[in-house]
């Protein structure tokens, strides 16, 4: 099915989602497109936000113009891929222009909190989806074990380089660095 097909049965989706209970996303993965329940706990939108915060104090000196967002679809109709990154960094411009989604080729870096339920969508599927798009730093935080990986580098439709760090670490993440001593585990206090 080829991408414009795929993106009106999305957009069809996202409509019919309206009507539902609840928050849901739309994205087009390797099978097409998917309506999915969003659910993520306080704790994943706590570390989205504690990124984001930190991301955009560190963005005015790195890359002017540009933020660090919560929420929007970016799209790659050259390989059939739109998806919602936890959070990316793009141009702030480009959430007045018209239509859906950021183009990825605008992504500067897109970052993942793994959901207890479906670790293997960052792992496996971004993990391949966001180098072919060309984005060019992937950092993946994963509560459920208090791990970090920062991937970079994308060549071939993948990323060469990969770091791990462990919740408590100063993670550079490009030319950023995120300070994760307030990160929490899932099923942990403290």
């Amino acid at each position: 099915m080829d991408y414009a097909r795929m993106r009106a049965i999305a957009a069809e989706l996202g409509a019919y989602s309206e009507q539902l209970e609840g928050s849901w996303s739309v994205e087009i993965g390797p099978s097409g497109p998917i309506l999915a329940m969003m659910c993520p706990s306080k704790r994943h939108e706590g570390t989205v936000r504690r990124i984001c915060k930190q991301l955009d104090a560190q963005l005015p000196r790195t890359h002017p113009g540009h933020i660090c967002a919560n929420g929007p679809e970016i799209e790659h109709p050259a390989i059939g891929r739109m998806r919602r990154p936890d959070a990316v960094v793009i141009p702030e411009a480009t959430l007045d222009e018209e239509g859906l989604a950021v183009d990825a080729t605008q992504v500067l870096a897109a970052v993942e909190i793994v959901s207890p339920s479906n670790p293997g969508n960052d792992y496996d599927e971004k993990l391949a989806e966001y180098p072919a798009m060309g984005i060019p730093h992937y950092m993946i935080v994963d509560p459920r074990t208090g791990t970090i990986e920062v991937h970079s580098e994308p060549c071939k439709g993948r990323y060469s380089s990969k770091e791990p760090y462990i919740f408590g670490d100063s993670v550079p993440f490009g030319p950023w660095t995120v300070e994760t001593s307030e990160f929490r585990r899932y099923g942990r206090d403290g």
